[in-house]
């Protein structure tokens, strides 16, 4: 089904052009000039915009070069009177796919769509997937903005060498994703991948989990080991958040680096391995190294091919391609329901949002939105209240949003939730206990916020504004285990 605006100042075009579309299954949007289309292109995701050239405001030719600029891949079709034709042709070498002459014939004007949309289709397939990038089971890449085809074009180089590689990025920017995305389209792809989370493994068993340990080398060594690097010999091992690793350790991975040797705790004998090694990190490793917490050849020995993901916030046009992916990917996980798309008002809201935990933070809000939804589209009220509320840098101001938004953990919305059978907090009006209560928020509330950051206890501790000590205490106290929430 695709998703058409309709832009013309005449009321009867408008509707016998919207009739023809709704007919042949397309959902469509209505705009009365080249300002107001403008609007609803910058909040909304459309396949196709249909517009007239000569509007109040703003003209048609005007709205095109505002449209273009704000995503080329957009396909704008001109509907002209005969009079009008040499105007129509200008739009054409501006950017518009075509232009239908007025009278409007149905079967020419849905015959033009088609055709528009197969182009766009084909125009976007060659540009994603070229280079084409292989990933592990259902995962896969979704963007086509010009910041992710710079990113892509750069993982389809790397695939090619051996080196090592540091992908730098926000968290929740896909880090891991591109790691195995180097590793499973390059020779190696055969061997294993070995994801190793540097900040949650506590300091005294950093080099243990590295390197492995003998038979009683330590205490609580019971049996020998074989560590990460040795299990991932012949594959990649994947460093997550390599900031996080003390100095100390520091030095013994340079020399792994340089030698592809090693020596596991309390053993006397050298391990040779053959590995590559992708390291990633949110942190500042250059002020790291300006107070001494980073080792500055170690930071030039993994920084040879770097890679820079960008925020979400930074490439808003790949908001609409990712929350499609994530409802196609919940609709398979809740068999129980069917979600077919955005309320208007949840595509403002999605769109106009910064998104702080970037790509992880969309997908939790989707799938948060599925458990609380009771309809057949994502509205407001099933989004959280933090997106509803939250201030945007591009607004430089509140989201506007309707009266009812922001209700989705009111007690109607925590309803839905103990309905569904989805983790949350529930309170039986018989048995009110403000402490139970107040530890049931707190529970759920690091859970949420672990689950955001990927199981990253100093990165949920910093965002989460929670002293590390306090949050070790909380989870302790819960029986919460982070490494469950590792991504």
């Amino acid at each position: 089904m695709y998703n058409i605006l309709v832009v013309d100042d005449d009321a009867d075009l408008r509707l016998s052009v919207s009739s023809a579309l709704m007919q042949n299954d397309c959902n469509v949007d209505e705009a009365v000039d080249g300002e107001n289309a403008l609007k609803k292109i910058f909040a909304g995701a459309y396949d196709l915009v249909l517009m007239d050239v000569n509007m109040p405001k703003m003209s048609g030719l005007e709205a095109l070069k505002e449209i273009k600029a704000h995503d080329p891949s957009t396909i704008v079709i001109i509907m002209t009177a005969y009079s009008n034709i040499p105007d129509a042709v200008t739009a054409t070498k501006e950017g518009a796919y075509n232009y239908l002459e007025k009278p409007i014939r149905s079967d020419n004007l849905i015959y033009i769509v088609e055709k528009a949309i197969k182009a766009q289709k084909l125009v976007k397939n060659l540009s994603y997937s070229a280079p084409i990038i292989q990933l592990p089971g259902e995962t896969q890449f979704v963007g086509t903005s010009s910041e992710m085809k710079q990113v892509f074009s750069v993982i389809d180089k790397l695939t090619h060498v051996d080196t090592p590689v540091l992908i730098r990025g926000e968290s929740g920017t896909g880090k891991e994703l591109v790691a195995q995305a180097l590793h499973f389209n390059s020779p190696r792809k055969e061997n294993r991948f070995v994801t190793v989370n540097c900040s949650a493994i506590p300091e005294g068993l950093v080099e243990s989990e590295f390197f492995g340990h003998e038979k009683g080398s330590f205490t609580g060594a019971d049996s020998r080991k074989i560590g990460k690097f040795q299990y991932a010999d012949g594959g990649t091992i994947f460093l997550d958040e390599i900031g996080d690793i003390p100095l100390s350790m520091q030095v013994k991975l340079l020399r792994v680096l340089q030698e592809m040797t090693f020596t596991p705790v309390g053993a006397n004998r050298e391990v040779e391995v053959n590995v590559r090694i992708v390291a990633a990190t949110n942190r500042n490793l250059e002020k790291m190294i300006e107070t001494s917490e980073f080792r500055e050849d170690l930071f030039y020995r993994l920084n040879v091919l770097p890679i820079n993901l960008p925020p979400l916030r930074e490439r808003k046009n790949d908001v609409p391609d990712l929350v499609g992916y994530f409802i196609d990917k919940f609709n398979l996980k809740y068999t129980h329901k069917k979600i077919e798309g955005l309320s208007d008002a949840a595509r403002v809201l999605l769109s106009n949002y910064d998104w702080p935990g970037n790509i992880r933070e969309l997908e939790n809000v989707i799938e948060h939105a599925f458990v609380i939804e009771g309809t057949n589209q994502i509205t407001p009220e099933s989004l959280p209240a933090t997106l509803v509320t939250a201030k945007n840098r591009a607004g430089g101001g509140n989201t506007p949003v309707p009266p009812s938004v922001g209700r989705s953990l009111t007690t109607n919305a925590l309803g839905k939730i103990a309905e569904s059978g989805s983790d949350g907090i529930s309170l039986d009006t018989k048995k009110l206990d403000f402490q139970q209560s107040k530890e049931e928020f707190e529970k759920q509330f690091l859970i949420t916020a672990l689950k955001t950051f990927g199981g990253k206890i100093n990165q949920t501790a910093i965002h989460a504004n929670i002293p590390k000590k306090t949050l070790l205490r909380k989870l302790e106290k819960y029986g919460i285990r982070a490494r469950d929430f590792s991504i």
